[in-house]
């Protein structure tokens, strides 16, 4: 039974024979050493710029003008500056200013406090409560800073290369967070209640491609006005068309 497998070719033995009768031996194919080819690789020392148009290089000299704490790269300007409506400091200031009004009034009246609830001794001297309200109000008028100035250093920019965010954490905290056009996946606003929409203020939210990550700037004001600026940036920069403001 003959076998289906190739038979390996044994060197040693004839395949054939000549017309005189002497054996014919095969022999293996001769490999031919092949020389190892160089392939050089050149690049430039210096990277090809993009070129930037004279109205791209004024509007970027503007906004480092405008806006020196921006990192901004060659080219790169800014298009809007979104900050937060100013009714997020309502509440927090009012309650303030309550407050002190409070303490002061307790300060200007306190000889009427003490006839009408007839106290005597040291506590009706005035002097006694001087310096406790007077410390309360300087403690409510350091609150009252810190809260506007983490209010209002919260700020939120959109240029024609990404979107930066600035997030003022506390007084001496901060964070700043910077997303491509590129990798914006969805741009949209949200306003709630009669509050909002009466005044005009909401919220906007991005979420980024490849991964999970949200970014919201809440108190915005006329926030439809800024996510459609900040689509049609998004849409003209993917398409490699002029990111601009109109």
């Amino acid at each position: 039974m003959k076998s289906d497998e190739p038979q390996e070719l044994d060197y040693d033995q004839p395949v054939a024979y000549d017309a005189q009768g002497n054996p014919l031996y095969a022999h293996p194919p001769k490999q031919v050493p092949q020389a190892p080819q160089i392939v050089h690789l050149s690049r430039a020392v210096d990277p090809v710029q993009p070129e930037i148009s004279p109205e791209a290089q004024r509007r970027h000299e503007e906004s480092q003008r405008t806006y020196p704490h921006l990192n901004l790269s060659a080219g790169e300007y800014v298009i809007a500056a979104v900050r937060r409506h100013p009714i997020g400091l309502i509440i927090p200031l009012g309650v303030g200013v309550l407050l002190i009004a409070i303490a002061a009034s307790i300060l200007f009246n306190y000889a009427g406090f003490v006839e009408v609830l007839d106290i005597r001794g040291d506590a009706a001297d005035v002097s006694i409560v001087t310096v406790p309200i007077l410390l309360f109000c300087i403690l409510i008028g350091l609150g009252m800073f810190v809260i506007y100035y983490v209010y209002v250093n919260n700020k939120f920019f959109l240029t024609n290369e990404s979107v930066i965010q600035e997030i003022q954490v506390t007084l001496f905290s901060r964070l700043e967070q910077t997303v491509s056009l590129s990798n914006i996946e969805d741009a949209s606003y949200t306003q709630h209640g009669i509050i909002q929409s009466l005044f005009n203020y909401g919220s906007i939210r991005l979420s980024t491609e490849g991964d999970e990550t949200t970014y919201r700037f809440t108190y915005v004001a006329n926030p439809k006005m800024h996510i459609a600026t900040l689509n049609n940036s998004v849409e003209a920069f993917k398409n490699g068309r002029p990111v601009d403001d109109n």
